[in-house]
């Protein structure tokens, strides 16, 4: 265990705002650092999981800083396993930095991001997969997101990892044995090993695609609105939104900046852009909304590219979809289908949906045929997620196992089933923590907030 003591506000705080701030101690110092400042009226029995009631106090001075509540958690019976004192203060920012700043005059040191929790991965209370779960549930934007990150924290990511790894140390286990007394072993039936190497292979292989799924849940979507002047974008973002974020007018020209929206369509956090209409024009603060509108579509996500209906699609609207970036999500949305009369010509068919930012008509099938083509579908389908950094290693373990099960096709030795074996099971180990390196663990905590 470590022997030094670390602390840190493990609450947001802001000018004002938050009636409760957390100021959390870990490490062998927290006890007698608690006792120092923490003065308690009456008798009150310092004991652990036990909430005491008094004020923190500069032992230098006697002034009282604050009037808080102290909660004590011995080792083991700990988030880190190691002892843990939290300091309730009143919410805002001058009383709970000035406890903090108490304790670092007391011994302890300001925790780095993640600290807490790579303490108690370290320590064995949590497995990395736990870890990465409880960053994931702070920082979800969605309902989803937040079972995800339950879901991995409740343990069912590392069974599954743990699950597959264990198969496949089974059948490292058996080829091993070949390689080294197979004169001693009975036969070894190569076809149903490399049977198990191909299911092994094709759960990760799920796991890798649940993942891109999740990401999209946890990440979410930055989609440009573009189009030329007065086609409807403000409109449409605030039909969406459900708000009046952008002004809406019949000039042309009207949106001069970025407006920005964030919202949860189906489990999914979209930031929706409203861009200034895109045209030629001598206006100086137009042409700079212009230009922002461009830099947007280029790092878009996504792209709704808006037509009027009523116009009809024209050589404007063709030369805008050519600005869309090659690979991007790109949706073509006829707007006012509202003003259109019966037989009124083929104007919807360069749409691939119409709808009308008026009424709201057609806004359940763009959202729908948005989030396909982000590859997003059957959001209750996803039930473990891989993050990033474990969707890599699973992908990884998949490709050592397609190499392995080469190596099967062509019937070679054992010994050259087991090479590419060996490194889909230490890319498995990676993912759960059981095989990892202080630099890799260093760089999953650094992701974290400082209070973690």
């Amino acid at each position: 265990m470590p022997d030094d003591t670390i602390a840190a506000v493990a609450t947001a705080i802001a000018p004002g705002e938050g009636s409760v701030a957390i100021v959390r101690l870990s490490g062998p110092e927290a006890e007698a650092i608690g006792q120092r400042l923490f003065v308690p009226p009456g008798d009150q029995a310092w004991e652990s999981h036990r909430v005491l009631y008094g004020h923190v106090c500069d032992p230098a001075s006697g002034e009282r800083v604050d009037e808080v509540l102290l909660l004590l958690m011995r080792a083991p019976r700990s988030f880190t396993r190691e002892t843990v004192v939290e300091f309730h203060c009143h919410g805002g920012l001058i009383s709970v930095q000035r406890v903090l700043e108490l304790v670092l005059g007391s011994g302890a040191r300001r925790a780095l991001p993640g600290e807490f929790s790579q303490r108690a991965f370290l320590n064995g209370r949590l497995d990395l997969t736990r870890a990465e779960a409880i960053s994931e549930l702070v920082t979800a934007r969605s309902r989803r997101a937040a079972q995800l990150a339950m879901a991995g924290l409740d343990g069912g990511l590392q069974a599954r990892i743990a699950g597959l790894r264990e198969r496949l140390l089974d059948q490292l286990a058996e080829l091993e044995a070949r390689v080294d007394f197979e004169d001693d072993l009975p036969p070894l039936d190569g076809d149903a090993v490399a049977s198990e190497l191909a299911e092994v292979q094709a759960q990760l292989e799920q796991l890798v695609a649940d993942g891109e799924r999740g990401q999209l849940l946890r990440e979410g979507l930055r989609v440009a609105i573009v189009g030329r002047p007065n086609v409807g974008k403000s409109s449409l973002l605030n039909r969406l939104s459900c708000s009046e974020r952008a002004i809406v007018t019949d000039l042309p020209g009207t949106t001069r900046d970025l407006v920005e929206s964030e919202l949860v369509l189906q489990g999914v956090p979209l930031t929706l852009l409203d861009t200034a209409g895109i045209r030629s024009t001598s206006d100086r603060v137009e042409q700079i909304g212009i230009e922002r509108s461009r830099s947007a579509l280029q790092a878009a996500d996504a792209v709704l590219l808006l037509f009027d209906l009523s116009a009809g699609w024209c050589a404007d609207d063709a030369a805008l979809r050519e600005l869309v970036p090659p690979g991007v999500p790109l949706l073509v949305v006829g707007n006012k289908a509202d003003q259109l009369t019966p037989g009124a010509g083929p104007a919807s068919a360069a749409a691939d949906v119409c709808i009308s930012a008026l009424t709201g008509a057609g806004e359940s099938e763009l959202v729908a045929q948005l989030l396909a083509r982000c590859g997003h579908s059957d959001p209750q389908g996803v039930h473990l997620a891989l993050n990033r950094r474990q969707q890599d290693l699973a992908a990884a373990a998949a490709a050592s196992l397609s190499a392995s099960l080469e190596a099967a096709r062509q019937q070679l030795p054992w010994d050259f089933w087991t090479i590419d074996l060996r490194t889909a099971v230490r890319a498995l180990g990676e993912i759960t923590g059981e095989e990892v390196s202080e630099a890799v663990l260093d760089r999953v905590f650094s992701r974290f907030c400082i209070g973690k």
